[in-house]
């Protein structure tokens, strides 16, 4: 079997009793989407610009011959949107897809993947791109539709936690080899590849932070060093002559649990303590000194410059009266849902946004709001990593190019200079200096976040704009650029802003956190503090949705009604209002709340006091649970 790119040299894939493998292109054609239907890691590219929902729904249906007339797939088109929880599927129906949020694009990815009932639904990492509220919605409709359908899911992702909430069984592949098989709640409770253990110990923790992480996985993937025998030898602390030389073959170690590992017996059980060094992030600075970035009154908006559109009314405001401060060699997090407004912010302390109003100060001194405005050693102190590290690099330049322009810009260095600067540089971020002569499409994912990281820190910068830079990584690299990141800071004494809607990572980096929802902050305070009761209605929502590694139960989507479009917003009530589950009443609704103090540094902004929130919510280890 051959197609563009690829081909299948060996084995076999059996469906309903018959090798897919072998039959013609007319008969896979009436096996895909009938039968066996996908769901795409990424639904923007995946729903046709040109091409309203229902049109898209109704013609997988009319390929398959579902429905008998246009009228019916509408009125089965409709249905689905109703059925993966989209609310007036007739209006939703009518949009294009870039009307939609992604949270709604992929719901209608769902849609389409079961427009022709079928009996296999494979799932590509379906989560990946979604804040932790909209991913809790996904897996509560996905569990929801196995078991009304009664389909089978074939759930392809990194994110163990969500591997802990939905699947019955797990298949751990390592440099495409099945290195371990086993029921879902055994395999995390007892792995016994060297691999898997390092996974799980790879995952940081969001509600028992002091989970054992003691041998998180060393080095990175490297196909073109594979030896002959166990394609995990290289990294591997079990590894012997005799593995590294001979294949490992799947053997049983339980019922229903398979390892390809000679010495799973010699694998010891999952850590019970954590160096220190580990289990935090490095010490938090003092907070008797200056800030470094002090953020005041800030509201931005997006739109073009006045003299392209006729006069009107204002853009709509997408941050609203931000106030934060960072101090020298801190992180400081914000998080929050997809469109809440946190890389706006990080746009405008990197001067690539002008604030509409408020203002922004580093080192005590007020900034312009554009980087062209600024002085050059401003630009140099202020570096951003953006969250995708293939559209950040050019692909036209080496890597030594990419590092060494800042190096040639900022220091004005000459060839060998700069050579040998990158080198260090690379070594910096854990990366072989031969490196420095391959193109960015060489690499890794998490090889060219590093060269990102390489080239913002080559800069000497006092702070980092840390853009979502984990969330397209797999969890061992997320870990090793997590150890990066830390490194980084105790031995520069490099500030963080760390964005990101992970916040079982934020909890593993961050000293402060501000909690972000539709352009407000909500709740800042000590990370250890913002993630222990009381929490601001919407904090608790975020921590109760995010999915944990051992959790059989799935996470709660507290939040289930669809955030107001930003030209609804108003200045006047709280923002959360609509959605929130512990809202006081008509005054939630007209009038702004007061910020209110918990613990020293710690404040939430809501009507309700401390008290009250800690006495209405349950702890999110109890909520997930399944607490009222």
């Amino acid at each position: 079997y051959r197609r563009p790119g690829s081909s299948v040299t060996a084995g076999t894939v059996h469906f309903r009793g018959r090798d897919l493998l072998r039959l013609s292109t007319r008969e896979l054609r009436g096996v895909r989407g009938r039968h066996v239907s996908l769901v795409p890691q990424n639904p923007t590219t995946a729903l046709s610009p040109g091409l309203r929902v229902l049109d898209q729904l109704g013609e997988a249906m009319r390929v398959h011959g579902v429905g008998r007339s246009r009228a019916d797939r509408l009125r089965r088109g409709r249905e689905l949107l109703d059925q993966v929880g989209l609310p007036h599927p007739g209006t939703v129906g009518r949009r294009y897809p870039h009307q939609l949020s992604g949270g709604q694009q992929q719901r209608v990815t769902i849609a389409m993947a079961l427009s022709c009932s079928p009996e296999l639904v494979v799932l590509d990492e379906p989560t990946t791109g979604l804040d932790v509220t909209t991913q809790a919605q996904v897996l509560e409709l996905l569990a929801r539709l196995r078991a009304e359908l009664g389909m089978a899911l074939l759930y392809v992702t990194h994110n163990l936690g969500v591997i802990s909430a939905i699947c019955d069984r797990v298949g751990v592949l390592y440099a495409g080899r099945l290195v371990e098989e086993a029921p879902t709640s055994e395999l995390f409770a007892s792995p016994r590849h060297p691999y898997t253990r390092g996974l799980i110990e790879s995952v940081p923790s969001l509600l028992a932070p002091d989970r054992p992480r003691r041998v998180p996985l060393r080095g990175l993937l490297r196909r073109e060093e594979l030896p002959p025998g166990c394609p995990f030898a290289p990294r591997c602390d079990f590894a012997t002559e005799h593995s590294r030389d001979e294949p490992q073959t799947l053997q049983f170690v339980a019922v229903d649990h398979r390892v390809a590992c000679e010495r799973w017996r010699e694998i010891p059980a999952l850590s019970t303590a954590i160096p220190p060094e580990q289990r935090s992030p490095a010490p938090a600075p003092s907070a008797d000194g200056p800030p470094l970035l002090e953020v005041a009154d800030l509201d931005l908006a997006y739109g073009r410059p006045r003299r392209w559109r006729p006069a009107g009314p204002a853009d709509a405001l997408v941050v609203r009266d931000v106030g934060i401060a960072v101090r020298p060699g801190e992180t400081f997090a914000l998080v929050g849902e997809s469109g809440s407004g946190k890389s706006t912010i990080a746009r405008a302390v990197g001067g690539l946004l002008a604030p509409r109003a408020g203002t922004i100060s580093f080192e005590g001194d007020r900034v312009a709001g554009t980087a062209e405005r600024r002085s050059r050693t401003l630009r140099r102190e202020i570096q951003l990593v953006l969250q995708n590290p293939d559209a950040s690099l050019n692909p036209r330049q080496r890597v030594r190019e990419v590092v060494g322009r800042l190096l040639e810009l900022f220091f004005g260095l000459g060839r060998r200079e700069r050579e040998a600067r990158v080198l260090e540089l690379l070594e910096d971020v854990r990366l072989p200096g031969a490196f420095a002569t391959r193109y960015p499409d060489e690499l890794s994912g998490g090889e060219r976040q590093r060269v990102a990281i390489a080239r913002a820190v080559g800069a000497r910068p006092k702070l980092v704009l840390c853009d979502e830079v984990l969330s397209a990584l797999d969890v061992s690299v997320q870990a090793n650029v997590l150890d990066l990141l830390r490194a980084l800071q105790a031995d520069q004494g490099v500030a963080y802003l760390f964005i990101s809607h992970d916040l079982a990572v934020v909890r593993a980096i961050a000293h402060r956190v501000g909690v972000l929802y539709r352009g407000e902050l909500c709740e800042v305070g000590p990370a250890e503090d913002v993630y222990v009761p009381p929490y601001h209605p919407y904090t608790h929502a975020l921590l109760a949705a995010v999915p944990e590694v051992g959790r059989t139960i799935p996470p709660r989507a507290e939040v289930t009604a669809e955030p107001l479009p930003v030209s609804e917003l108003t200045p006047r009530g709280c923002a959360y209002a609509h959605r929130c589950r512990f809202k006081l009443g008509a005054i939630c609704d007209v009038e702004r709340p007061p910020w209110r103090s918990v613990d020293g540094a710690h404040e939430i902004r809501c009507h309700r006091t401390p008290d009250d929130l800690r006495a209405l919510e349950t702890a999110p280890t109890h909520a997930v649970a399944g607490s009222t």
